[in-house]
């Protein structure tokens, strides 16, 4: 191929990339009008008479240090919000990760056994609907340490939607496919990895999904009525203290940050796992 036949694919290059640029910004445009018109809202909101709630000019200049200066460490509790937020993210994935293991397992073992669920289905729809902050009082007079206790908060809260979903997941598997088990005559291992995973990987991840939101509600929960431990929520329970208004909704933009990037994570992850005809 010559080189004056190979020059009509740079004008292609070029204009799929300009292509994928103009969908990438129409699609930012909107919410990025939205966050405008939200800002606007909210700083003529604070400049009421009698408003007590600062704008968003009034946040940005009392919490400058604290954007510039997110990594400082002082000792103690006394830290910068990237490694309050690093703490948190730190015991999330402890007790998410506990959570999935047991919930996984759990869910596939009751997916299995009818008699097991009929048993255990009205205990778990009676504690799934426990708050996170109710948990906190026992998992402190059972454990009577605030790290272990914040685990258990997290594990607690975040265990239900996956066990469920998992459950359901097993339940669901189509007819057919254990037509084709029995024909082939698989063990139980072979039935296990080819069917019922694969099967039940979208409910799965569904319950996975909508844990890892739990998960990180349930560690803010816990940590503001756990005082003492670096993370976001005391964070957010000691500048209440101090009536450090500004301070508090900067860790909220934080917090709603992080919780977004988890959730995409996760969407991500299953987009990259699951088969094309299973999302």
């Amino acid at each position: 191929m010559t080189v004056a036949q190979r020059r009509p694919a740079t004008p292609k290059l070029d204009n799929s990339f300009i292509s994928r640029f103009q969908k990438q910004f129409s699609e930012a445009v909107p919410p990025i009008i939205a966050i405008a018109i939200f800002l606007v809202i909210w700083q003529l909101f604070s400049w009421t008479p009698g408003a007590t709630l600062p704008g968003p000019i009034k946040v940005i200049q009392d919490t400058w240090i604290l954007i510039l200066y997110p990594f400082y460490d002082k000792g103690g509790i006394d830290k910068g919000l990237f490694w309050q937020i690093w703490a948190s993210l730190q015991r999330v994935a402890i007790g998410y990760s506990l959570a999935a293991v047991v919930g996984i397992a759990l869910g596939i073992a009751i997916g299995i056994n009818k008699t097991m669920s009929k048993a255990l289905d009205p205990l778990f729809q009676l504690l799934r609907t426990v708050p996170p902050l109710a948990w906190v009082p026992i998992s402190l007079a059972a454990l009577r340490q605030n790290e272990p206790a914040a685990l258990f908060v997290i594990f607690i809260t975040a265990i239900w939607p996956i066990l469920i979903n998992t459950a359901v997941g097993v339940k669901e598997i189509p007819q057919d496919y254990n037509n084709v088990a029995k024909v082939l005559q698989l063990s139980k291992k072979d039935y296990f990895f080819n069917i019922l995973i694969p099967a039940a990987l979208p409910y799965i991840f569904t319950g996975l999904r909508i844990a890892i939101g739990l998960a990180w509600l349930a560690i803010i929960a816990a940590e503001i009525v756990m005082s003492g431990i670096v993370g976001i929520g005391f964070f957010i329970w000691d500048a209440y203290q101090n009536n450090y208004i500004s301070e508090i909704i900067l860790a909220l933009v934080y917090i709603g940050g992080v919780g977004l990037l988890l959730d995409k994570f996760m969407g991500w992850l299953q987009n990259k796992i699951l088969p094309t005809e299973q999302k």
